[in-house]
């Protein structure tokens, strides 16, 4: 049931309950009486799944420029999901990553890290920190079906309880944080806004996750990430995270004809098939304890709001309704976020009046940008490429990264600069800077490595064949 409306009452409406909706509403709490934030689905009251978010059964990771936003957004929050079982993986110490140009070093002097936890786990922090603010009220089993206002102004929303009771809602501001279901460019048209661009960058791409015991604590544990080299005709990619209570959540990633499937026979032979026999090795030494999951909802798509020539007074759209990338990245709640973290100064900077939501909404696009860069400049080159071809400019930057990525092997000046672009704490552009150039020219500074640095504890898992997973 939606609140009763109050001429004196300043309300932010945040359609949808993901992570990047509770991220608006953090963004946005100082300058409004009320949030409400209207959820289609159920919400759980711990650390379960929720309706509505399918990727939550593959692997996530909050980047470290992704949890620096969230801990300026709701202080305390990383640490609250440490202290909630997930890992704080140190960038790359605790990494052992195989690139198409070989093994990573993993560098003592961390410069950055990741949050590896269920997406569970994660949302539910992220949830309770936001309702400690009493100002918030989430509206369960409940649809936004319109917006209210005209071309010039949203004034509000149009709701839908699950019963099919309709009511209206009266807000100074609305953020559509809805996900790939977003009906935000069809709300648009209906008033009178038209031209929004799109653009869909599909690498055809599937996952198949698992969730397996492992066989030792997980405190401490490395990322395990082997990533495709299809330049090379090795197209398989694969990693393993650790999560809370000593989990392993292990995902498998295959190109159309090599796709990974949901028989959960043959999952690790799948594994086996990858670059290294690593992931392989340590999943023999595990309990699976799920299902397999399987998605090939992985394309990159797009919509460039901040580029229509009108806007509405009014309106923000956060978060996958603006811009949904592959996920083997990892950047989508980073991306969140730090978009949230953009509205915040947007609106800090002019307070919720006339024109700040257009501000507001080009800003989101910065971060939505270096993102898109990333996943698409990386997808454009795969064989099986939908939506779009790499250019001249396109194929000589590749060979830059390709040359940096090499230098990084045995360089930690071009480790540290590709981390910083790739931890969302840097913009692409930086690795341009001279003496980045220079490293590459230069190239890797130490031989490489002929296998994955793997420490003597870590070591000890795979020679061990009497080790029992832990419970």
């Amino acid at each position: 049931m939606s609140k009763p409306s109050s001429p004196a009452l300043r309300r932010a409406v945040i359609i949808g309950g993901s992570i990047a909706g509770m991220l608006a509403a953090a963004a946005v709490g100082d300058h409004f009486d009320a949030i409400d934030i209207i959820e289609a689905h159920e919400v759980p009251n711990g650390p379960e799944p929720r309706a509505g978010v399918p990727q939550a059964a593959h692997f996530h990771t909050l980047l470290s420029g992704g949890a620096e936003a969230i801990e300026e957004l709701l202080p305390g929050s990383v640490a609250a999901m440490v202290e909630s079982g997930a890992n704080r993986v140190a960038v790359t110490t605790d990494m052992v990553m195989y690139a198409p140009e070989g093994w990573y070093r993993r560098w003592q002097n961390a410069t950055h890290y990741q949050i590896t936890a269920s997406r569970d786990l994660t949302d539910w922090v992220i949830r309770q920190q936001l309702l400690r603010n009493t100002k918030v009220t989430i509206h369960q089993r409940t649809r936004v079906i319109e917006l209210l206002g005209d071309k010039h102004r949203v004034t509000g929303v149009r709701l839908r309880s699950s019963s099919g009771d309709e009511s209206e809602m009266s807000a100074q501001l609305v953020i559509d944080a809805s996900g790939r279901s977003s009906r935000t460019p069809h709300w648009l048209e209906d008033l009178g806004i038209t031209g929004l661009s799109e653009a869909r960058i599909d690498s055809g791409l599937s996952y198949a996750s698992r969730v397996y015991q492992a066989p030792v604590s997980t405190r401490g544990w490395p990322v395990v990430n082997l990533q495709a080299d299809f330049r090379n005709g090795q197209p398989r990619a694969g990693g393993i995270i650790p999560i809370e209570r000593d989990r392993w959540h292990v995902s498998l990633i295959g190109p159309p004809g090599a796709e990974p499937g949901r028989d959960a026979d043959a999952f690790e032979p799948y594994a086996k098939e990858l670059r290294h026999p690593i992931v392989a090795d340590l999943l023999a030494r595990a309990k699976p304890l799920t299902d397999v999951s399987l998605t090939r909802t992985t394309a990159n798509r797009r919509y460039f709001y901040e580029r229509l020539r009108g806007w509405p007074d009014g309106l923000i759209v956060v978060g996958d309704a603006v811009a949904a990338f592959n996920p083997v990245y990892g950047q989508g709640m980073s991306v969140a976020a730090l978009s949230a973290l953009a509205i915040r100064r947007a609106i800090s900077v002019g307070g919720p009046g006339p024109g700040v939501t257009r501000k507001a909404q080009r800003a989101v696009s910065l971060p939505v940008g270096a993102a898109w860069s990333l996943s698409v400049g990386t997808d454009i080159h795969r064989p099986d490429i939908k939506g779009g071809r790499p250019n001249i400019a396109d194929r000589l930057l590749q060979r830059y990264i390709s040359r940096l990525s090499l230098t990084a092997t045995g360089s930690h000046l071009a480790a540290t600069a590709l981390t910083d672009v790739l931890m969302l704490q840097a913009p692409p552009a930086s690795l341009m800077a001279p003496k980045v150039l220079l490293a590459a020219f230069r190239g890797p500074e130490r031989p490489q490595l002929d296998g994955p640095p793997l420490s003597l504890a870590e070591r000890r898992v795979l020679s061990d064949s009497d080790l029992e997973p832990s419970n």
